[in-house]
């Protein structure tokens, strides 16, 4: 089928055209590609055919530039390209430059400059709190209610959709044991997450208030925060999350913008205590996503997260990763931290889905408790859109390989 001639309710329609880096068949080239359907278009070459003025920030390898840009030049730039794929005057120039997206290859869409990840779902932190802090009276550590928990990760392991995740090593412990011992990790965990992209930065010493968080974040994208829960549990006290989760995150190719999930806002769940004055948001916009994210393991669905139900919006965590003055940078990634809803069905991690391998999973091809080498995960997502039609999240996938 044309590019063109896009199937009406096609989630990667004109009403979507998410963001990624791709080489054309045959060349080792990478230039800034706009999905539609199941084509991509080679945004710089249109724009120079097309003679716009923002074709300095499309034909690059990398969406560094435009996310620089702002938010006029996102604004801008997505208009002239919904034209130049809907408009029947652009359509003898504009087609020619469209590749199947089958016959490309995607990149690491653009060079992550720091990277955050946080602990934002109530259900995944009370799961967690019932599974390791049983006689604690509170599930939740007594912070919880008051502030977005983060850990910083280590931006140079963050890989594309489809890159191999080799099993990491590391020490671990098991209770009965006297001594650590060195090896693979035994315990290799996914997390369903939603990441956030910043395009233009910040002060050092200014903090990122809660209204400007849309002149700084450009976009999201899908994020498995692949980890080794052996090595995470022996090495996490008292400074928290380190070898356990460093070894690599994996992010979609495709980055939607913001301005293409607008349909998709909803306010976050009901607040339960007095936030401080930075995060209280109850008189700004809606700040949550309506994401319905499905996890499958091997082909087979296992769960299905909602990300609506996230306590805490990426704005609250912008505000409060800044609030100490810390400053953004172009390609700054924060993940939102396991999604999980209420129900089993809905859980993020197979450390819930399994209850720390209590309830192995019975899958067609056999059980699971934690991932086994050769394991395919694959996060997929849709929002709603104009109309009625869904607005498509680019997959993340990885295949777990045996240990180096």
């Amino acid at each position: 089928m044309p590019p063109f001639d896009v199937p009406e309710g096609d989630p990667f329609g004109p009403h979507n055209l998410p963001y990624g880096v791709f080489s054309p068949p045959g060349s080792s080239e990478r230039t800034v590609g706009v999905r539609l359907g199941d084509h991509v278009l080679d945004a710089g070459a249109a724009a120079h055919a097309l003679g716009s003025p923002y074709a300095s920030l499309l034909a690059r390898p990398t969406l560094g530039p435009l996310l620089a840009a702002g938010r006029t030049a996102w604004s801008d730039v997505r208009r002239a390209l919904t034209a130049w794929v809907t408009v029947p005057a652009h359509r003898e120039t504009v087609e020619p430059l469209f590749h199947p997206l089958s016959e490309v290859t995607l990149h690491l869409p653009f060079e992550v400059a720091d990277y955050v990840d946080f602990y934002a779902s109530e259900n995944h932190a009370r799961n967690v709190g019932r599974m390791f802090r049983p006689d604690a009276p509170d599930s939740l550590t007594p912070n919880w209610k008051h502030l977005p928990i983060g850990y910083h990760g280590r931006s140079g392991t963050v890989v594309v959709s489809g890159t191999d995740v080799v099993r990491p090593s590391g020490q671990r412990k098991a209770p009965t044991e006297d001594a650590p011992v060195f090896g693979p990790s035994v315990r290799l965990d996914i997390e369903a997450e939603v990441g956030f992209v910043v395009g233009v930065p910040s002060e050092l010493g200014r903090p990122v208030p809660l209204s400007d968080f849309r002149d700084h974040v450009f976009g999201l994208c899908l994020l498995n925060d692949w980890s080794a829960r052996d090595v995470q549990a022996w090495e996490y006290v008292p400074l928290g999350p380190f070898l356990g989760k460093s070894f690599t995150t994996s992010v979609s190719a495709w980055i939607t913008p913001l301005d293409a999930l607008e349909e998709a806002r909803v306010a976050p769940p009901e607040r339960t205590h007095d936030l401080l004055p930075y995060l209280d948001d109850a008189h700004e916009e809606p700040g949550g996503y309506d994401l319905r994210i499905t996890v499958s393991l091997n082909g087979h669905v296992v769960s299905e997260p909602p990300f609506s139900t996230m306590y805490w919006t990426a704005a609250q965590q912008l505000a409060h990763l800044t609030v100490n003055g810390a400053s953004l940078r172009t390609g700054d990634l924060y993940g939102s931290g396991t999604v999980s809803g209420p129900t089993e069905r809905e859980r993020g991690s197979l450390l819930e889905l399994t209850w720390n391998g209590r309830d192995p999973l019975e899958l067609p091809d056999g059980k699971r408790t934690f991932l086994e080498d050769g394991d395919v995960v694959t996060l997929s997502a849709w929002a709603p859109g104009p109309d009625g039609v869904r607005v498509g999240l680019g997959e993340v996938t990885g295949r777990v390989v045996p240990a180096a």
